[in-house]
């Protein structure tokens, strides 16, 4: 504790020294408004019931976390400036900053972190019900230290601490009236280094500059506006212009990318997206034939061309994998490499060999069994994703129909009542497998009705032990080494095909500096962000 707490001192006193001293180059870098693009508009701004992607992009500049997080995913001091882990796991200790103030004026302590954990997080936040399950009490014998109290360890919930993630908010705005239905959702109170300030419909949200925030001489800009611009084209045409100066998360598609880059005043960001690590994956249905045979789904992962996929439809923004844990998480360790290898020069051969061992021989026609291929709804990308898929399966032998359908349907006919044989999705990682990965093969997660968790009904008792020995497992190696056993495992089941990780582009202009500065990209506070 005494050298954690001696570091946070230290980095202290040398951002305090950086202020005084380089105060010219600090009133140079003031000023100015950023401009966002987010696609679609948010549906609110309380990102404490809603993990809607537009909503995290705005609501990170209003709230701060307890912690932030470098590019190796491991956490940095913010509300908190310090902390401590029993050695048990059970007990997490933290101590937290003095001399902050909620953008009404009212000081932050330990009180509203009791509350927003024990209260909002654990009760209404989606992903909070299951990262939280463990924290049974939040003690406050201080305005400065909030203790948690763990039925279990949680090594996990230290990775979803961020202002996007679980967002601190003011006990004594939010604990008046219902948290689901609050007033302040759309105007929302925080500590985060931009105070809401107008919000117009279809058009637009306003934040302004925080004059009182905790970080020294922060933030340099004035303001970030964030449009909402519903036409493709015109997206891609403000920033050509200068007219808005970010957008990421696909709000630009990926030709119009590559276009973009071009330009003088554009810059592409792929950094950003390591707290999220979207994994793409095909699906399949396993408690229906013929997909419920392992060598059937064996054959398909191996039929993908990883590389011809990313190259030509992901336009490169992209890596190769063949299991469910992104590369992103090789600084924990939690990545393993060790697994099959589906991708392969000889992929085609391999799965027309399984397909005949699994009693599926070709035809007279040349087919071996008609499939329908549910694409998922999310653009144009992956329509050619599932005309591609519909290529590749041909050359096995199996003939896949397309289906198109809205989002809602989709949805339901996957997640509610797994009405398909194969689909596709990217899911999230997030910032720890328990938080992004158990819900797509625990068994746990097979809940009808409930969208992106296991919606391949696959499972089985060895996976479900290990994957819960390593959520409460507190020992860093041990834990990557229960999790090198279960990526081994999955893989060779193969109840999904992992294709490849995404990696998203943030378009920036090239006069702002220091906005990508987290694993968080947009979904950061950008207090940082200056412009030339």
């Amino acid at each position: 504790m005494r050298l954690v707490r001696r570091l946070v001192v230290v980095a202290g006193l040398g951002l305090t020294a950086i202020s005084l001293a380089g105060l010219p180059a600090l009133a140079q870098k003031r000023g100015g408004t950023l401009v966002q693009i987010t696609q679609p508009e948010p549906p609110t701004l309380g990102s404490y019931v809603s993990t809607a992607n537009p909503v995290g992009q705005v609501a990170s500049k209003i709230y701060d976390g307890l912690l932030e997080y470098d590019f190796d995913l491991k956490p940095l001091p913010s509300l908190a400036e310090s902390w401590t882990v029993a050695e048990d796991g059970k007990t997490v200790t933290f101590k937290l900053r003095a001399g902050v103030k909620f953008h009404d004026g009212k000081p932050f302590t330990s009180a509203d972190v009791q509350y927003t954990f024990m209260d909002v997080l654990k009760k209404v936040h989606p992903r909070g019900i299951n990262t939280f399950a463990e924290v049974t009490a939040v003690e406050t014998p201080d305005p400065q230290t909030a203790i948690f109290r763990l039925n279990r360890p949680a090594p996990y919930m230290m990775a979803a601490l961020s202002g996007y993630e679980s967002p601190i908010l003011p006990k004594h705005v939010f604990s008046q009236g219902d948290i689901r239905t609050h007033q302040n959702a759309n105007s929302p109170v925080g500590t985060g280094p931009f105070k809401f300030v107008e919000w117009r419909r279809g058009e637009f949200v306003r934040l302004d500059r925080n004059a009182d925030y905790w970080k020294p001489g922060l933030p340099y800009l004035d303001r970030i506006v964030v449009r909402f611009i519903g036409d493709t084209g015109t997206r891609a045409a403000a920033l050509e212009k200068g007219e808005a100066h970010i957008a990421g998360f696909g709000a630009v598609p990926y030709n119009d990318v590559k276009k973009l880059e071009k330009l003088p005043n554009i810059q592409i960001v792929t950094k950003g997206y390591e707290m999220l690590s979207p994994v793409v994956e095909l699906m399949f249905n396993t408690k229906k034939a013929p997909f419920d045979n392992a060598k059937v789904r064996q054959a398909i992962s191996y039929a993908i061309d990883r590389k011809f996929v990313i190259d030509n439809i992901w336009f490169g923004f992209g890596k190769p994998t063949n299991g469910p844990i992104s590369s992103n998480f090789a600084p924990t360790g939690l990545y393993s490499a060790d697994v099959t290898n589906y991708n392969v020069p000889d992929g085609v051969e391999r799965a027309n060999k399984l397909l005949d061992e699994a009693g599926f021989p070709r035809k007279a026609d040349g087919i071996r069994f008609e499939i329908t291929h549910d694409i998922t709804p999310y653009g144009e990308e992956w329509r050619r994703f599932g005309e591609y898929t519909q290529q590749a399966l041909a050359k096995i032998g199996i003939k896949a129909n397309l289906r198109y359908e809205d989002v809602a349907t989709w949805l339901k006919r996957i997640y509610t009542d797994y009405d398909y044989d194969v689909s596709s999705n990217h899911l999230f990682n997030l910032a720890d497998p328990v938080l992004g990965v158990h819900r797509a093969f625990h068994s746990r997660f097979i809940r009808p009705g409930t969208v992106f968790v296991n919606g391949v009904r696959w499972s089985t008792p060895q996976t479900d032990e290990l994957m819960d020995r390593a959520t409460i497992e507190p020992d860093a190696k041990k834990r990557a080494a229960l999790y090198a056993e279960v990526q081994k495992i999955v893989v060779d089941q193969a109840p999904l095909a992992w294709t490849h990780e995404i990696s998203f582009a943030t378009v920036l202009d090239k006069r702002y500096r220091d906005v990508i500065v987290s694993p968080l990209g947009l979904f950061s506070s950008f207090d940082r962000a200056w412009r030339e």
